[in-house]
């Protein structure tokens, strides 16, 4: 048996997942920060590695305001896998862009590599996915919401 618990690692990881729903639709990441540790090691495969609360709190501010990411406000878990041995979760995030105007459907997933330290914290968080497949997933989302609100046409 592990240091922690199913149910104490399933209870923090509940607690991740909405408090990253929160945040996608109020842009504000503090919260979605405090599930961390204050020395959290953050490996995001395209923004590189980062050290600290403080250091993932200012990069998820900033990254989420910028144009196109302030778009993908919503993050469903596909699937989780829990080693409470070892502390352990591994889920597929799915981010998904709002509606483009046209009702269609823009999502990329990747997948989430989290380490649970105790107090319903995590020490360690790893997003792995295909920048390419990312890449093309954004250009349909900007195609199609530029049909569904084509510029005006001056008299």
């Amino acid at each position: 048996m592990g240091k922690y618990s199913r149910a104490e690692i399933e209870e923090a990881f509940a607690k991740f997942q909405a408090t990253a729903a929160e945040a996608g639709v109020t842009g504000d990441w503090r919260a979605w920060s405090e599930c961390f540790t204050e020395d959290v090691e953050y490996y995001e495969h395209h923004y590189g590695r980062m050290h600290g609360r403080a250091q993932v709190l200012d990069w998820i501010n900033t990254t989420m305001a910028e144009s196109i990411n302030k778009d993908m406000s919503s993050f469903p878990i596909a699937w989780t896998m829990i080693d409470e041995d070892k502390g352990w979760i591994m889920c597929q995030v799915d981010n998904v862009m709002d509606d483009p105007g046209d009702g269609s459907d823009h999502r990329e997933y990747n997948w989430t590599l989290l380490h649970y330290a105790g107090n319903g914290q995590f020490s360690y968080e790893e997003d792995m996915y295909n920048p390419t497949e990312f890449g093309l997933m954004i250009k349909g989302w900007i195609k199609a919401r530029r049909a569904a609100s084509p510029p005006r046409q001056r008299p």
